[in-house]
């Protein structure tokens, strides 16, 4: 029977921007440590330097010889380098990074500058072109050639790599990167540079702060920084002055929650660094942009008339930060930049907030909502399981939660305060032994049981981590969502709570979120509530539903056959094949220990006439979006009779034996018998 295709949503362009902007900073963000060192050996040791030392500084000469220093070798090899094998990591692991490495030397070389764009394009080149090449032989080397293969094929491509980044890459770049520094200098010397602040600022509150600061300026105020010894750039995107008199302004003239919060706020975002922490502050309030944008171009202005810069980048964007990066003549002008900055911003918030009307800025989730409709996106606020975008109360697990990560655009800004925040939630409710990290998106891998983000993010967190609970946040500081997120751990962890927690998670469902949590908590979104009651109304799993070979192919056939089975027992109707199909686009149903449970959306509850559960082995294994899955079981359920089933199929998925069992059942009944048929 022909179901319908559910198209996949489109990515809004936003997002594509935010991924791109993610991956040029994500080969800048871990060497950070690296530009920090050379800001700090250039500021003490160079000529004109603290501590000038002419051996560290590379100036004067030392026996006849001249001094080459540390300054010159790590702008010019080092840092490109390391760049050049991060991104090429990003790609393709240890031999993506390597391969890529090597290319950048030959657009360090051809180029003769330090070459941050060169390394940025060198690196992730390298990284992709060698995964394409060792796809080309993957499983046809003879047994003990693998290394001789692989060594030469990477020597191989590096040198050519290395070539091309010498004659045809460097200078395309060299180009690039000095009509880019004469733009920058175009707009200093013509007062134009404060303009910026009008595209930089609103770019930040859209979760683009780390794309533009360490993806673009950070290369180009590198260069900057070598030829003139500091540059403007650092301060463009890092100076916490905007911020912070936002925040000032909502400590004198705010209301509610937002007035209690600004105070904490406020020292994290100045003293921390965090500068995410001020973004849900604004989007309270759109016109508040104006305030951000007037302080901006504050400090930029009082940067080019004193002429002051850093060295190097400052990250986190903290005072102390920025003060440690500030060259040695232009701490006047980085201090005025940041006390005007601020002082601008609250005067303009100020002036905002008093003229006008706004009444309810403790209730952050009715102002999301507001926010959500400015921008044309649907909230999803206001779910405590985003998987579906429905509210579900409670998810049911079968094991305890152990790790919970929070997951934001770069790993150290607001996933951190985040994390600090729940973590100490999770404590305080007795449970130390639940690990709460934090990491940026980029990093994440579906090892969680529970992940967070800000809801602005989760879009980008669910496809690798498809197996967890997705926590959608408005607010770092005190969102109900972490309230939510105690509760469910209090549950799934505590023995007569909801979840089974006398079975210990195993690697691929309880480390990932689990069979039940996912299949548990999705059940409850179809049904609309999250108790499971201890029996059905009828027969949940008939031996005409399990199938011990399917037929199906692919995911979205497997899909239509576990459908079809359960539309055979009058279960739902057509409609809610369809339903199936466009949750499995919006997140994976796939659950680990090759696990499916493909489900309807929350809105598809129309489309159910009884609770039903279908059961198919694909002995031979389908891809299920890279996954691969055995068993796939289609669910349909009301007032959640089918729960008590999925508890029983989640027991059997946390337990290798019983698994291996279902692997060589030969008929229905032994199937029937593991999973426990329900009667009325």
């Amino acid at each position: 029977m022909a179901t319908e295709t559910v198209a996949k949503p489109r990515t809004s362009a936003r997002v594509h921007v935010q991924k791109f902007g993610t991956f040029l900073s994500g080969m800048i963000m871990p060497n950070i440590g690296a530009f920090i060192a050379w800001g700090l050996i250039t500021a003490l040791f160079i000529e004109k330097g603290w501590l000038p030392v002419p051996q560290l500084g590379g100036f004067g000469e030392t026996d006849g010889k001249p001094n080459i220093g540390l300054v010159g070798p790590m702008i010019t090899y080092l840092l490109p380098l390391l760049i050049g094998y991060t991104g090429g990591k990003m790609v393709y692991d240890v031999r993506g990074g390597v391969v890529g490495a090597i290319g950048t030397m030959g657009v360090i070389v051809g180029a003769g500058i330090p070459m941050f764009i060169g390394a940025m394009i060198m690196g992730p080149l390298g990284g992709w072109t060698m995964k394409k090449i060792d796809s080309l032989w993957d499983g046809k080397i003879r047994p003990g050639f693998e290394m001789l293969v692989n060594n030469f094929s990477a020597g191989i491509w590096g040198a050519l790599l290395a070539m091309l980044g010498f004659y045809a890459v460097a200078p395309v770049v060299s180009g690039f990167s000095a009509g880019a520094g004469n733009v920058v200098q175009f707009l200093v010397n013509n007062g134009l540079l404060p303009l910026t602040s009008i595209f930089i600022e609103p770019a930040k509150i859209l979760f683009l702060n780390n794309a533009i600061n360490h993806g673009v300026l950070t290369p180009l105020g590198v260069q900057q920084s070598l030829e003139q010894g500091k540059s403007i750039l650092f301060l463009l995107e890092a100076n916490p002055g905007p911020g912070l008199g936002i925040l000032l302004a909502y400590m004198f003239f705010g209301k509610g929650a937002a007035k209690a919060s600004a105070p904490g706020a406020a020292i994290i975002h100045f003293l921390g660094g965090i500068h995410e922490i001020y973004f849900p502050y604004v989007l309270m309030r759109p016109l508040l942009v104006l305030a951000a944008i007037a302080g901006g171009m504050t400090g930029i202005a009082t940067l080019a008339v004193t002429g002051a810069g850093l060295v190097a980048p400052a990250a986190p964007g903290s005072i102390f930060a920025v003060l440690a990066q500030t060259s040695r003549d232009s701490y006047l002008g980085v201090i005025l930049a940041v006390l005007l900055a601020t002082a601008a911003s609250f005067l303009v918030a100020s002036i905002i907030m008093k003229t006008t009307k706004h009444s309810d800025e403790g209730d952050l989730d009715a102002a999301t909502s507001r926010m959500e409709e400015m921008k044309g996106k649907k909230s999803s606020v206001s779910s405590t399981l985003t998987g579906a975008g429905a509210g579900v109360g409670t998810a049911v697990l079968a094991g305890p939660i152990r790790n919970i990560v929070f997951a934001c655009d770069a790993g150290m800004g607001s996933s951190a305060m985040g994390a600090s925040v729940l973590r100490n939630k999770i404590k305080a409710a007795g449970f130390p032994d639940v690990k709460v990290t934090n990491s940026a998106i980029a990093n994440l891998s579906d090892t969680y049981d529970v992940v967070v983000t800000h809801q602005d993010l989760t879009e980008r967190a669910k496809p690798v981590t498809s197996s967890a609970a997705h926590f959608s946040v408005d607010n770092f500081m005190n969102s109900p969502r972490y309230d939510e997120i105690v509760d469910l751990v209090r549950e799934s962890n505590t023995e007569g709570g909801t979840s089974d927690a006398g079975h210990a998670a195993e690697p691929g469902i309880g480390t990932s979120g689990g069979a039940a949590a996912a299949g548990g908590a999705a059940a409850g979104a179809a049904a609309g509530t999250a108790a499971a009651p201890e029996g059905g109304t009828g027969e949940i799993l008939a031996r005409e539903s399990v199938v011990l070979t399917g037929s199906a192919t692919t995911r979205d056939a497997a899909i239509d056959e576990a459908g079809r089975l359960l539309l055979a027992r009058g279960a739902v109707d057509e409609g809610y094949i369809a339903a199936m199909h466009e949750r499995e686009e919006s997140v994976s149903t796939y659950m680990g220990s090759f696990l499916a449970i493909p489900h309807g959306t929350n809105a598809a509850k129309d489309h159910i006439r009884k609770s039903a559960v279908s059961v198919i082995r694909y002995p031979q294994g389908i891809d299920w979006n890279g996954k691969e899955v055995k068993f796939v079981v289609g669910v349909a359920g009301v007032n959640n009779e089918h729960l008590h089933i999925l508890s029983s199929i989640a027991k059997v998925f946390t337990n290798k034996e019983q698994v291996a069992r279902l692997e060589a059942a030969t008929t229905e009944d032994e199937v029937l018998e593991l999973f426990g048929k329900v009667n009325a």
